[in-house]
């Protein structure tokens, strides 16, 4: 590949354009060259404006030139929505001309055939060799409010005015960043810049999300994905994004990969692409929305009030069917409502009736007079309280609605806490809407997006309470990765287990029953037997384990059934029966719950570690989590947590509680050897881990693993 020459303009130049050319610019508004134009004039883009046209001498204003090349001085940026037969020698003559970056806007490249693939190589090659960058192809062009840029034709910029705000915005689909521009627009929301990408032929995600995370003017960061050009820059900005306090909020497309096989590990078959993004995006504490709409929302809540705060949430409403349908709501999303003090109680108590007179609130319990308006000394003694982080209204019809609207709203905002107000009337709450527009309070048209707000809201919050924290390796650990074993046996995954400190079940290989007979003396009964084939992974399934054995009838018993269960599994799979190595002999090991750990290696995100209810049932049960490896030892305890199973973990109905902490350190450990032992290992499994009474720790009870061929 040709070597890339010196970027002609940075990110920050790009979207800060001294001049920029509009290929195809006209007077009609129905074309694409002459929205861009109206634009550009309309919104005063305080650059010069270069219209190229070879049949125009002039369009709105500005000297027009018949090509680039005619152009005279500098041209920063141009755009073109050229015909695709046209595009690839536009792009080049932008190129001699000196141009610094290429908005391309036409359509018909790899997202249509293999002839627009090669055209959109040919793009790329004209960028690497130039240094000119390129935008698209198949994108609608970027916004800069605060600079009055707007490249981009889509008819929502005939907005009165562009809002300049905090929120950075990349997306993919062009359509989808205009819609929500649009959205935004609506609910007096404003970007530092909204960029749309298209194919990524050239400069991709990852630029303008590294230029969001340095840009002053940008607190938060919206992206909306389809893929990836580099899934490890993206990881590495997301890291970059967080330590800078910047939330970032990520839409992305593909979370529920139809078709997708499972393989031949539990592990392999439970850890979906998206479930691994989703973990990699936990880790860096990326906030994961599936809409767009949310995600506006979102980010014009977090550039807001951006710093972490507690977790109670005050409660108001006129009706006390509203306030009760959102405590119900709120208690059922696992969000907390504040406990007043009894001073803000008592403050209450002045104007409400005892029943109303605590949180949820509800004004229609009053104590004065309709005449007496209370709605902003409720308001702003809930606000006061020092449990109440967040305040939620949740209005529907009620006297004086608008008035007490903005009361509601300005002793809210007041209060310098986060707001959030759902409304649930139609038209006859058109004039409460433009009060609470005016007082700059968020608004919402249903509870329901109000409350998934709320909570992406308060997990950004639980999120940046704990922070970024480093995976340290165990001191008992080798500085040094362990070198992979020749093959991938039971035995030898087993070495390797233990090489990383992780506890395993005593056990001896047995050839024959005589072998058997002899190491269960050694290990002392009752014991378990498992057969063992090259090849063999689920040995319940193949009838190939027994357990409990308490003597040498029950064992050799079992040895004999376990055979011809493995000689008749063989013969189903038309596979040799001197495949079979013989029975492993394993100490029984009893304890409170059996978890499954595994590694799987994701193309996209390197090594991911996977913790779940284990045992037979553990593709049924669906109870597992991942993470990126390595991890620490807080992140791996986490993780535990989050499992529906947890209770049993901590000890229910008189049972004692778990050694959670031998489970957490048996994850630290898988997760350094699946960082350690690179490509080579595809998969690992431990399934199960047998955790004992807290104290006294956990033992792998089975194991495997595929490895790739190599050294």
């Amino acid at each position: 590949m040709t070597e890339r020459a010196p970027a002609r303009l940075s990110i920050r130049q790009i979207l800060h354009p001294r001049s920029v050319a509009v290929f195809g610019a006209s007077d009609n508004a129905d074309k694409f060259g002459g929205r861009i134009m109206r634009f550009l004039t309309r919104h005063g883009f305080p650059g010069r404006i270069v219209p190229i046209n070879p049949r125009r001498s002039e369009v709105l204003g500005h000297r027009a030139y018949a090509t680039i090349a005619e152009a005279p001085g500098e041209v920063d940026v141009a755009i073109l929505a050229v015909p695709p037969g046209q595009l690839v020698g536009a792009v080049a003559d932008c190129a001699a001309a000196g141009i610094g970056c290429c908005v391309v806007m036409t359509t018909g490249f790899a997202e249509a055939s293999e002839e627009g693939a090669a055209r959109q190589d040919e793009l790329a090659a004209i960028a690497r060799r130039s240094g000119m960058r390129i935008v698209g192809p198949n994108c609608m062009g970027f916004l800069n409010p605060a600079w009055k840029l707007t490249l981009c034709s889509s008819v929502v910029l005939e907005a009165e005015r562009l809002l300049v705000g905090e929120i950075g915005l990349v997306s993919q689909s062009g359509a989808l960043m205009v819609s929500m521009f649009d959205r935004a627009y609506g609910d007096g929301i404003g970007f530092s810049a909204c960029v749309s990408l298209g194919n990524q032929s050239d400069l991709e995600l990852c630029d303008f999300l590294e230029y969001f995370i340095e840009d002053p003017a940008t607190r938060v960061v919206c992206l909306y994905v389809e893929g990836f050009v580099d899934p490890a820059r993206f990881v590495r900005a997301a890291a970059a994004c967080r330590a800078a306090g910047k939330p970032l909020i990520v839409l992305k497309t593909g979370r529920t990969p139809a078709g997708v096989k499972a393989a031949r590990s539990h592990t392999a078959s439970l850890a979906g692409a998206y479930d691994i993004f989703r973990a990699v995006c936990r880790e860096h504490g990326v906030l994961l929305v599936d809409d767009p709409a949310i995600m506006v929302r979102l980010a014009d809540l977090l550039a807001r009030w951006p710093e972490a705060g507690g977790d109670g949430i005050g409660v108001l409403s006129g009706s006390g069917g509203s306030a009760g349908i959102l405590a119900d709501r709120l208690s059922e999303a696992g969000l907390r409502l504040a406990t007043l003090a009894p001073t803000t109680r008592a403050r209450l108590s002045e104007i409400l009736l005892p029943p109303q007179a605590d949180n949820p609130i509800d004004l229609g319990g009053r104590r004065p007079p309709e005449s007496v308006e209370i709605a902003g000394t409720a308001m702003s003694a809930l606000a006061a309280d020092p449990d109440v982080a967040v305040i939620v209204m949740g209005l529907s019809s009620m006297p004086f609605f608008e008035n007490r609207t903005r009361l509601l709203a300005t002793a809210a905002m007041a209060s310098g806490k986060p707001v959030l107000c759902s409304l649930l009337p139609g038209p006859a709450a058109d004039r409460p809407r433009a009060a609470l527009r005016e007082a700059g309070c968020p608004f919402f048209d249903s509870t329901e997006e109000q409350l998934r707000t709320l909570g992406h809201f308060m997990a950004y919050r639980r999120l940046a309470a704990y922070g970024a924290e480093p995976a340290v390796r165990p001191a008992s650990l080798s500085p040094q990765p362990v070198p992979l074993p020749g093959g991938a046996g039971h035995r030898e995954i087993g070495t390797l287990l233990a090489a990383y400190g992780l506890p395993l079940a005593r056990e001896i290989l047995a050839k024959d029953s005589d072998e058997a007979v002899a190491a269960a003396s050694s290990i002392g009964y009752p014991v378990a037997l498992k057969g063992v084939t090259r090849d063999l992974v689920h040995k319940s399934d193949a009838g190939a384990v027994k357990l409990n054995l308490r003597d040498e009838a029950a064992l050799r018993a079992a040895w004999e059934e376990i055979m011809r269960a493995l000689a008749r599994s063989r013969s189903d799979a038309a596979q040799p029966a001197n495949g079979i190595e013989g029975c492993i002999v394993q100490e029984m090991v009893e304890g409170g719950a059996e978890l499954i750990l595994g590694i799987k290696r994701d193309p996209q995100f390197g090594p991911v570690v996977l913790v779940g209810s284990g045992g037979i049932l553990v593709e049924l049960l669906r109870d597992v989590e991942l993470a990126p490896a390595p991890l620490s030892h807080a992140a791996a305890l986490r993780l535990l947590r989050r499992l529906r199973s947890a209770p049993i973990l901590d000890g229910i109905r008189g049972q004692p509680p778990l050694d959670l902490n031998a489970a957490a350190d048996a994850v630290v450990r898988l997760g350094w050897l699946a960082a350690d032992l690179g490509a080579r290992l595809v998969d690992l499994e431990i399934n199960p881990l047998v955790l004992r009474r807290r104290g006294r720790g956990a033992v792998a009870v089975d194991f495997r693993a595929t490895l790739l061929p190599g050294g």
